[in-house]
């Protein structure tokens, strides 16, 4: 009886430690703007997950740093993180934009470099940043992204991302940000036949500029696609850390978007 409840123990020690926690944050102009507290905020807000992806860093002067003091924050609450940012992206100068990502290293480790996508960096402004992580001697590849705004109609970039898989058949892809687009555009209708799915479904992730009763929340553009094949969903879902503020106008100096959320396992 007492090694069939080690054995137990062991086992759901185990799938625990396979799980991983995934957040996805568009950071609104994340850069030298950002105070201190805001910082703090943001690090308590996303500290426990295991890797975030974040999109709208600042390109210029005072967006890595950003990330870095994020990171500092972070290391101060009781775990070890790393971080990468990307290089600028390559879209024209008032849309260039860097990429972080932020992990536990005790929960994640990152495989090679980062790197941004190149082959389709004129078809698409802001090139998405890949990074790939081995979790439990299992890897998948976050492919961060942030598309165009919907007045200049996103879907025209999106388009491209069915040709990812067969662009890297050896990665296990994980589709992970702001694609400014709901999940259920034909755009994405592709990626679902190849067995892709979102984690989130009619579930709007921006911020109105002011509350209507109880609706705070304007568009479905934040989303995580994954292989349901390769992938198990535990639970996934948003942060409304807006509630925490007297007003959508100081939540929004944080950010325009909620952090979205995604706990899996790797088969």
């Amino acid at each position: 009886m007492k090694n069939l409840l080690s054995l137990f123990i062991l086992l759901i020690t185990v799938n625990l430690y396979s799980q991983v926690k995934v957040l996805s944050w568009n950071l609104e102009n994340f850069g030298k703007s950002k105070t201190e507290s805001q910082l703090i905020f943001t690090a308590n807000t996303v500290r426990d997950y295991d890797i975030i992806a974040i999109q709208e860093v600042v390109a210029g002067y005072g967006g890595s740093q950003a990330v870095a003091k994020l990171a500092a924050i972070l290391n101060e609450k009781g775990s070890k993180w790393d971080y990468r940012v990307s290089d600028p992206t390559s879209g024209t100068s008032y849309k260039k934009e860097r990429y972080a990502f932020i992990w536990k290293t005790s929960k994640a480790k990152l495989k090679g470099n980062c790197w941004l996508e190149k082959k389709y960096h004129l078809e698409i402004d802001r090139e998405p940043y890949f990074a790939t992580f081995e979790i439990d001697k299992k890897t998948i590849t976050l492919v961060n992204f942030h598309a165009i705004t919907k007045s200049r109609q996103p879907e025209t970039e999106i388009k491209h991302f069915k040709l990812l898989p067969a662009e890297y058949p050896t990665l296990d892809l994980i589709f992970i940000g702001d694609f400014n687009c709901p999940q259920s555009h034909t755009v994405f209708n592709p990626l679902k036949k190849m067995g892709y799915t979102p984690i989130l479904t009619n579930q709007k992730t921006t911020l109105k500029r002011k509350c209507q009763g109880d609706t705070c929340l304007a568009s479905e553009f934040d989303n995580i696609f994954y292989k349901t094949t390769h992938i198990k969903h535990v639970a996934s879902g948003i942060i409304p850390f807006y509630t925490k503020f007297d007003s959508l106008l100081e939540a929004r100096k944080i950010t325009d978007h909620v952090p979205i959320w995604f706990e899996f396992s790797i088969n």
